[in-house]
């Protein structure tokens, strides 16, 4: 399944921040994800909006 990347208000990254760790994120263009180097994962973006779930993300250990 490819998705295709919808933009993310900038505004919306400046606030966003690790559920778990409450450390701020980087955002991953190319694979379009929030990732949290604290936590060690990447949150999916879906449809421009940020998957913030512990459980959606994606391990960072992981190829």
């Amino acid at each position: 399944m490819t998705e295709t990347a919808v933009p993310v208000d900038p505004r919306l990254l400046e606030i966003l921040v690790c559920p778990l760790t409450k450390q701020t994120l980087t955002y991953d263009r190319v694979r379009n994800e929030l990732v949290s180097t604290a936590a060690g994962l990447a949150y999916p973006i879906r449809d421009g909006i940020p998957i913030m779930l512990p459980d959606e993300a994606r391990r960072l250990d992981e190829a």
